[in-house]
């Protein structure tokens, strides 16, 4: 698919066609194009968690606030995406490099998130990205280290429709050049 049709197909789905399931393969290539994506030092510290079966995708529905769980009915898949704290934005001996930290673990995993969900649109599934989520919760039922922090929960499933695109803000409204 050409990448700017893949941009644009690429929503934010709130209603999953039910029955509809997904291969672990399709996953692992999902996986795969969020690896590509560059991280501090190479560090790759992003960690995913893949619920596919009917039993993990109800434990991680029950991580959800209601209205995500609600929002989220029939998906073939949950990805939980974590990373390696201490590690991106810190130097060997484990020392913050700057102010942002472990903020460079959570922007090198949400550079790898978008190539996830560019890479399931391409593969023809659809994603909503979730923040609010019971971390506690979610590391037992993954058995996530303490050294990890939880970023999002990925919805992975097929639209039920397709919802009408957002507004984008005008470039002069979000670039200045000089």
């Amino acid at each position: 698919m050409e990448f700017s049709k893949l941009l644009e197909e690429r929503r934010s789905i709130r209603d999953y066609e039910s029955g509809v399931g997904i291969s672990k393969e399709d996953v692992e290539k999902m996986i795969y194009a969020a690896q590509q994506a560059p991280s501090w030092k190479n560090s790759e510290t992003g960690r995913y968690y893949v619920a596919l079966s009917k039993e993990g995708i109800e434990r991680v529905r029950r991580a959800l606030p209601d209205f995500n769980a609600e929002r989220t009915q029939n998906v073939a898949a949950y990805i939980v995406t974590s990373f390696k704290t201490k590690i991106s934005g810190h130097n060997a001996s484990g020392q913050p490099t700057d102010a942002n930290a472990d903020a460079w673990g959570a922007y090198d995993l949400g550079l790898q998130n978008e190539n996830l969900l560019l890479k399931a649109r391409e593969l023809g599934y659809d994603t909503l990205i979730m923040g609010l989520r019971d971390e506690n919760e979610l590391k037992a039922v993954f058995n996530i280290p303490e050294d990890e922090a939880i970023m999002a929960v990925i919805a992975v499933g097929k639209r039920k429709s397709t919802p009408e695109k957002p507004q984008r803000k005008e470039i002069s409204e979000i670039v200045k050049f000089i």
